[in-house]
């Protein structure tokens, strides 16, 4: 039995019925790396359950003390239920982008069973319709609760489910496995009042977990001035949406050679300030401040708090931007955040460097939906993998009516960059087929459908886009 740090015990306490801090992986796999060209869900679950002894929080489930007089802990779950944990669906025809997207989006705004381990896997066939997928392809959503996440190692239970070989690991007997026995609630209870007696203003004290919503109250009446900056700085609705925009990593290599001394981290930023520079327009709805948005330091150590970075949505040229995003750094003889409010959070999810594999189908797309919550409805997770950077919006429906209106932003805001590398500094790569293709984020010569991926769908124009959605 292990109890919960009052960091994850303050994430827990957190939740509310429109907000849950759930993250949900997804990851997309081709068949056609496994020996017989199938994999079926059988072997899935089995592989599952050999995970088991090497992450115990997989069978772990939240024991509450009672009156809440103590923070919860981790205990055995006596009735763990693997089939409950993994799950097996399908998207009904034509299994398009968009629905995929639907889908998983509701999947990730579902709160978890707290009675029972905090994650779920669902194994999600139907996905021929998705351009640019090889025939048969497959996505597994794994959602766990951030409180069951390694801060450490925050990417490891992607890294249990994969192999580095496409050869399936041989199949071991499950090792025998014994629940421990909760305690009673009175000998909790009795704990629990002890601590907080011992440590009455410690963290676990029901009392100080009402501190940071009494700051936070004092704080708005106090600085009216912090008022809402842009529609997603609002309150949120349990209804998530969900996007992504993918590209050649090396095209973030030649956008940030733009600027002396820039990195790959910073040209990701400009692109985002970028695109909801001109998302923003499109509603009429630019703040004349800049923009940030909570992101990690990459001078900073690991496990070090985020803080405001520098967006340049208040800059028209991207040049500029991407030079103002640079610019805080390099001059910077502190952390201190750039002036502005933040109108969104950017995490870079970890992932491997070299391909990965389930089962032997191979990893081919790697991207994340993560939480939100009031007066920070929109957070962007960036994933490296494969080659690849992907750049995926989460959001609520009412602040985010039209995703694939922000994502083709992004990918306007690549082509508005690489349009200023010089020539020479940004060859066309053969494919496999010894085609020239065009240079990532260019559009594509045909119509857009709802069959496209987040690799096939087409820039927006260099002006701005249009949009259906409501102006506010």
């Amino acid at each position: 039995m292990r109890q919960l740090t009052p960091q994850d015990a303050s994430i827990l306490f957190s939740d509310t019925p429109l907000a849950n801090a759930n993250v949900t992986f997804i990851q997309i796999h081709d068949q056609g790396t496994v020996p017989g060209g199938v994999v079926r869900f059988k072997q899935i679950l089995a592989h599952v359950e050999n995970l088991l002894p090497k992450a115990a929080i997989l069978r772990q489930r939240l024991l509450h003390v009672p009156f809440e007089l103590d923070d919860p802990y981790w205990i055995a779950d006596e009735h763990f239920d693997l089939e409950y944990h993994v799950r097996h669906i399908a998207l009904p025809r034509p299994g398009d982008w968009r629905q995929f997207c639907i889908q998983v989006s509701r999947i990730h705004a579902r709160a978890l069973d707290m009675n029972r381990p905090l994650w779920e896997i669902y194994v999600i066939e139907g996905l021929d319709g998705i351009d640019g997928l090889p025939p048969g392809s497959f996505a597994l959503l794994t959602k766990i609760h951030r409180v069951a996440i390694d801060p450490e190692r925050p990417g490891r239970i992607v890294e249990l489910l994969h192999d580095t070989t496409r050869r399936p690991r041989k199949a071991v007997p499950p090792a025998p496995w014994f629940p421990e026995r909760p305690p009673s609630g009175v000998a909790l209870a009795l704990r629990g009042a002890l601590r907080t007696a011992l440590a009455p203003l410690s963290a676990g004290n029901p009392l100080a977990r009402l501190v940071p919503v009494a700051t936070a109250f004092a704080r708005d009446i106090l600085r009216p001035q912090h008022a809402t900056a842009t529609r997603f700085n609002s309150v949120i609705s349990p209804h998530r949406v969900f996007d992504t925009a993918r590209f050649d990593a090396d095209a973030f290599e030649r956008i940030r050679g733009l600027v002396a001394g820039a990195s790959a981290e910073e040209a990701v930023l400009a692109v985002i300030g970028g695109g909801l520079r001109r998302y923003l327009q499109a509603h009429d709805e630019l703040p004349a401040p800049d923009l940030t948005a909570l992101a990690a330091d990459p001078d900073a150590p690991p496990g070090s708090p985020r803080r405001q970075r520098a967006l340049g949505t208040a800059i028209a040229g991207p040049l500029a931007r991407l030079q103002a995003i640079h610019e805080p750094r390099v001059a910077a003889e502190g952390p201190a955040a750039p002036a502005g409010l933040a109108g969104c959070s950017v995490v870079e999810v970890p992932a491997p460097a070299g391909p990965l594999y389930l089962c032997g189908a191979r990893l081919s797309y790697l991207s994340a939906l993560l939480p939100i919550a009031d007066g920070m409805g929109l957070v962007f997770a960036v994933t490296r993998y494969d080659g690849h950077v992907a750049i995926s919006p989460t959001s609520c429906r009412e602040l985010l009516p039209d995703p694939q209106v922000l994502t083709q932003c992004l990918r306007a805001a690549v082509q508005e960059y690489l349009a200023l590398v010089p020539a020479a500094a940004a060859p066309a790569r053969p494919t496999p087929a010894g085609r020239r293709r065009p240079a990532a984020g260019t559009p594509s010569p045909r119509r857009p459908s709802a069959r496209s991926a987040a690799t096939g769908r087409p820039a927006a124009p260099a002006d701005r886009p249009r949009s259906r959605a409501p102006r506010r």
